[in-house]
């Protein structure tokens, strides 16, 4: 083998069609697949076997479709430098291509040590895009939202022909997909995960756009609903199973097929603005590596303490004596994935009524989601800890929460069996209950572990503290100058925001509509307005 062998570093992009960097690759000479499975990476505090579970299952489906294409998939294990020299020193040099990833710390790390041996080596290695995701000088926040719409416009590149594959090396094609075990990776109490790989990735789009989506935006909020409703699309987009501009353009496909008037009109309009989103949050660590760690409006740091042990395990493992909160946190363990607004009100709950830290409290969800995405999920922690200082404040009342998605309380019975004799309405408040039917009816499950009215007002008002300083008013204006939306009322909300008064909180809701169930921070110049900490309950 020569030089002419291009190297395509398959990392969270796993399929062969509408891949940019196997297309360009296949174009400039022999093709070596190549999947480095990175031990380290494997024993960071934000992954677990779930995902890698997953990621295994899609690797395998990959080497599939590349032996259906007449090539084999070379998996290697260890540090990709280290991986990337011993190919060097076989090959005699290479051409090395991969999609741009915006990962964690780590993989931002890893990359930064790959392109300084790339650079030593004499190795050109060529980054592609594959998310509407603008890397370095590049970005313009005000041109974003368009550059996003010709990108997922453009025709997506199918699954190149022809490819001349090149035979792997010998002394590194012996191994495969090493077990998780070998990565000291334990079960994690995962029941009900999805299945990996491509073919599961347009079965489940297919569905979605064919008949799943219909009632997508009423049913989205409900995790009973929503389990069916929603695309469940989020973990193949984040291990790449299937491009994101292929589920756009198949989502404009059906568009045209149904009435702009009808439910699924409206669905379709909803499930692209999230393809958008999904983009716009990743594009906020792409640009701000360090938000994983630290807040966007640096003035909040430090406010929450560390995070007490006790807190963080009854929150984690269900036990906070909140019945829908518990449910959906056992929910989430046993499928690896819950709907939006059960991650919403999650974090809230840990947030504000826990007051935790979102930096310990998003490692736990960050390994409950088997589609963690880290551009995704660590703004959303941020956004819903109240800490990016542009945001509205979204404190979630965990009993009226209850009441709207669960309201014959089904879905608490089934997830939170020690409730199960609880009848009627009693179930969402099962503190009401005097001491003798608890002791007679649900004896194991635990007190509240807070009082939601108390913990939510202190948590705002420690909010409110700093967002009325001057220091607040000029960070905001500063992160929406960098990570705001530019789209119709966002703009609009940027706009009123540079004529508000210091102290003054004027709300940028980033694209995403508050719903009116949903306890928002009302600030006036003076204090907190009358919407803190206010549970309606139903009769």
């Amino acid at each position: 083998m020569g030089t002419g062998v291009s190297v395509v570093w398959f990392k969270r992009d796993l399929r062969i069609a509408d891949h940019a960097a196997l297309t360009a690759a296949s174009a400039a000479g022999t093709v070596l697949p190549l999947v480095i499975v990175e031990p380290e990476y494997w024993s960071l505090p934000d992954v677990s076997h779930r995902q890698y579970a997953f990621l295994a299952g899609c690797i395998e489906d990959l080497a599939a479709a590349i032996v259906a294409a007449g090539g084999r998939l070379l998996v290697c294990v260890g540090p990709a430098v280290e991986v990337l020299e011993a190919l060097r020193r076989r090959l005699g040099g290479f051409a090395l291509w991969s999609h741009e990833e915006t990962g964690n710390r780590w993989t931002h790390a890893r990359d930064r040590a790959v392109r300084r041996w790339a650079r030593a080596q004499g190795v050109a290695w060529t980054e592609l895009r594959q998310f509407g995701v603008i890397r370095g000088p590049a970005l313009d926040r005000d041109r974003w939202a368009a550059h996003w719409d010709r990108m997922m416009a453009a025709p997506s590149l199918p699954q190149p022909r022809g490819i001349a594959w090149a035979a792997l090396p010998e002394g590194l094609a012996a191994g495969g997909v090493p077990a998780a075990a070998a990565l000291h990776l334990a079960p994690d109490g995962l029941r009900h995960g999805q299945a990996p790989g491509r073919a599961a990735a347009l079965e489940t789009l297919g569905s979605f756009l064919a008949s799943r989506g219909e009632d997508y935006t009423r049913a989205m909020s409900s995790p009973v609903s929503g389990e069916a409703a929603c695309s469940r699309l989020s973990p193949y987009l984040a291990y790449g199973c299937v491009s994101i501009r292929e589920a756009a353009q198949a989502a404009w496909r059906r568009q045209r097929e149904v009435p702009a008037a009808s439910r699924w009109g409206a669905a379709l309009r909803s499930f692209i603005a999230r393809l958008h989103w999904h983009c716009h949050f990743i594009q906020k660590l792409e640009a701000e590596p360090e938000a994983e760690w630290r807040p966007f409006a640096r003035i909040y740091e430090g406010m929450r303490p560390p995070a007490d042990p006790a807190r963080l395990a009854a929150w984690a493992e269900g036990r906070t004596g909140y019945p829908f909160i518990d449910a959906a946190m056992r929910y989430l363990a046993a499928h690896g994935w819950i709907n939006f607004r059960m991650r919403a009100m999650l974090m809230s709950f840990a947030s504000h009524d826990l007051f935790l830290p979102w930096q310990e409290s998003g490692l736990v969800l960050a390994r409950l989601f088997t589609d963690y995405e880290p551009g995704i999920h660590w703004p959303q922690c941020q956004m819903q800890s109240g800490e990016t200082g542009i945001n509205t404040v979204r404190v979630y009342s965990p009993v009226k929460q209850g009441f709207d998605q669960d309201p014959a309380g089904r879905f608490i019975r089934l997830h939170v069996p020690e409730l199960a004799a609880v009848a009627g309405a009693l179930v969402h408040e099962p503190w009401r209950l005097d001491a003798a039917e608890r002791a007679r009816l649900c004896p194991e499950y635990p007190a509240r572990i807070v009082i939601h009215e108390e913990a939510a007002r202190a948590a705002k008002a420690a909010l409110f503290a700093r967002r009325q300083l001057a220091e607040a008013q000029r960070e905001a204006d500063a992160v929406q100058g960098r990570h705001g939306s530019r789209r119709g009322r966002a703009r609009q909300q940027r706009d009123t925001r540079s004529r508000a008064a210091p102290g003054q909180l004027v709300l940028d809701l980033d694209g995403v509509a508050v719903a009116p169930d949903v306890e928002t921070m009302k600030v006036t110049r003076t204090g907190l307005g009358d919407g803190v900490g206010v549970t309606k309950r139903r009769p």
